[in-house]
């Protein structure tokens, strides 16, 4: 099963899963204890709704439920909460503080005070490795809680949160952690008696959005380079998610970070988030104004973010928005592994991934081998509580996200596409859906089109490698593609034309904490991970002074 899983996951830490497969390294949860197999989704069997069985009690508590605000876990300020719930059921976990206007204000107040007053921004940036480097250690430590508490509240496979997620943040956090006291200007030579320094300063405030999909390591993304900058931190969590974000944070209080420095609101996008995205000052003029934002999730809502944002105070935003990538198979490749890879490309975390592969190009002479293949590996798809040893897949995030995707599912039946496998709902509890492959997908159809963002597989024959081009890059979105071939030509072609920010060449979802990310077009604009994760939370500045009789420049030239 190690093995098997390592083919599935593994791109993302780009290393096995084999290395956790030994009693020791494996997840608390599996550990000294016999798990049923998953149910297998099998559409001859003629059935959606297998026999219902109990969830897992996740192994963790709900501790902290409260905002963090100035280094401390304090009610909203209207005493209002709302339910996160689990997806695998419908039903309440915890009642979380609900974050509004007031609450972003007073996190505002209180990080703009840490870096105006407080160590953060002034220690020597060795200190600052070294706190962030111990708050990567105490990840680590809490490695399987965190893992279940975003099981518990995503929904995606426990084995995926706790072999893959929580180590990339450690991972991040480290890698972050490592540039802190490596950021420095340079020298400019000018046309004259002049010295000229090019320095590189934090923003200051910077407020952060992150998603629900992968709420850990939108974490890591935004806060490792802003902290390691020098910056503070206002970070809303998506109200699906607030869980992981929320214990992650006590960790770094525990490692060392000063009060005020990371500040978490949650709540919802309309009140917390437009409050954030718009806010110019609190109750003392301009000096607590917000100078940078980042955002990740939809286009539509991007789209809001930046409108807000520039109406406020032309605060610089960073977006990493939707996508509708392509995933083309080549004529030369090998069919059965570009089917598994294709599936993966889609599937992995319930759809529910912005750079997922969701249109899958195939050429012609190999199309319908490898629908064959891709029908018989959606088939066969492991779906159950994520929870369980071996489950694939997950429920989705909700029930708004469930009844988009089956609205979609609906408009692919409707528009003429072929229904290969799933289409319909899973079980009878929670927001379980079946995995569907599409054929004979057209680009005018709703489902090649638009972001799904669940585990529905668009395949679309094409004949040659000028007419895939023109029909992937026929998209306002460009975040990523991926590309299968043994042709070095083909493949070198296919990455100078394709108009997206990341483009994987028989490989998919291959995230590396210095790879850059970030999209095209309206996939977003600004890049995050690697050094151009640090720019982001960086400013500029250029300071000249006059020489007088310089030793290196002649008479002539002063």
């Amino acid at each position: 099963m190690a093995a098997h899983a390592a083919r599935r996951i593994s791109s993302l830490l780009c290393r096995s899963l084999s290395s956790h497969s030994s009693p020791a390294s494996s997840p608390s949860l599996f550990r000294g204890r016999a798990t049923a197999p998953a149910t297998v989704v099998r559409r001859l069997f003629g059935t959606s709704s297998p026999a219902a069985e109990e969830p897992i009690t996740p192994p963790v508590q709900v501790n902290y439920t409260q905002l963090l605000i100035n280094g401390e876990f304090v009610d909203a300020a209207s005493g209002k909460t709302f339910p996160t719930l689990d997806p695998r059921t419908g039903e309440v976990i915890a009642h979380i503080a609900e974050g509004e206007a007031e609450d972003v204000n007073r996190a505002v107040a209180a990080a703009r005070k840490a870096f105006d007053e407080g160590p953060w921004p002034k220690m020597i940036p060795y200190e600052r490795s070294v706190v962030l480097n111990r708050f990567a250690n105490l990840i680590e430590k809490h490695n399987d809680e965190i893992a279940a508490l975003e099981t518990w509240d995503n929904g995606k496979p426990y084995e995926q949160a706790a072999l893959v997620e929580v180590p990339m943040l450690v991972r991040l956090l480290r890698y972050y952690a490592g540039w802190a006291d490596k950021i420095h200007g340079l020298t400019a030579q000018a046309d004259g008696p002049l010295h000229v320094q090019v320095l590189y300063e934090p923003y200051g405030v910077a407020g952060q959005i992150i998603p629900w999909n992968f709420p850990l390591l939108m974490f890591a993304w935004k806060v490792g380079p802003a902290l390691a900058c020098g910056n503070t931190v206002v970070l809303k969590t998506a109200e699906q998610t607030p869980l992981s974000a929320l214990f992650v944070a006590k960790l770094a209080l525990e490692a060392g970070l000063p009060p005020g420095v990371l500040n978490i609101i949650s709540g919802f996008g309309p009140t917390a988030g437009a409050a954030l995205a718009s806010h110019m000052d609190v109750d003392k003029g301009f000096a607590d104004y917000l100078p940078k934002l980042a955002f990740t999730g939809s286009t539509d809502t991007g789209k809001i973010v930046l409108e807000l944002a520039a109406r406020s105070n032309l605060k610089p935003v960073t977006l990493e928005l939707g996508g509708k990538s392509p995933f083309i198979v080549c004529e030369d490749a090998d069919v059965e592994k570009a089917a598994e890879l294709a599936h993966f490309a889609l599937f992995f975390n319930q759809g529910q991934c912005c750079c997922a592969g969701s249109r899958t190009f195939v050429h012609e002479k190999v199309y319908d081998e490898f629908l064959e293949k891709a029908r018989a590996r959606a088939l066969n798809r492991v779906v159950g509580d994520p929870f369980k040893k071996g489950v694939e897949q997950g429920p989705q995030i909700d029930e708004d996200q469930f009844n988009k995707i089956m609205h979609y599912i609906k408009s692919g039946l409707a528009g003429g596409a072929t229904l290969e496998s799933g289409g319909e709902r899973f079980g009878n509890k929670g927001y379980y859906i079946q995995p569907t492959v599409f054929s004979n997908v057209k680009d005018d159809m709703l489902i090649a089109k638009d972001e799904i963002f669940g585990p529905v597989q668009s395949i679309l024959k094409y004949k040659d490698l000028d007419e895939v081009i023109r029909r992937a890059n026929d998209t306002h979105y460009g975040l990523a593609a991926g590309v299968f071939t043994s042709n070095i030509d083909t493949a070198n072609t296919l990455t100078r034309a394709l108009r997206q920010g990341t483009i994987w060449i028989n490989c998919f979802d291959t995230f590396d904490a210095a790879i850059p990310f970030g999209g095209f077009k309206m996939s977003g604009q600004g890049r995050e991970k690697g050094i151009h994760g640090l720019m982001n939370y960086l400013q500029v500045k250029a300071v000249v002074t006059p020489l007088k009789n310089p030793a290196w420049l002649t008479k002539d030239n002063v």
